[in-house]
């Protein structure tokens, strides 16, 4: 019982959301963050559909 609740904990992100609550973080902070997650997310998509394009041709 106590894995499966490990690994929910782990799927739910609790570790890292008490660890980024730890300290207070300024909201220009936040949005710094949350952007640069975003432009993360953006770039690896755009090498996924790459791939995906090579791979067809």
């Amino acid at each position: 019982a106590l894995r499966r609740f490990k690994r929910s904990c782990e799927k739910a992100g609790v570790l890292s959301e008490v660890r980024r609550r730890t300290y207070y973080e300024k909201p220009t902070a936040v949005r710094k963050r949350k952007a640069a997650a975003a432009v993360k997310r953006h770039i690896k998509k755009l090498q996924r559909e790459a791939r995906r394009f090579e791979k067809a041709f």
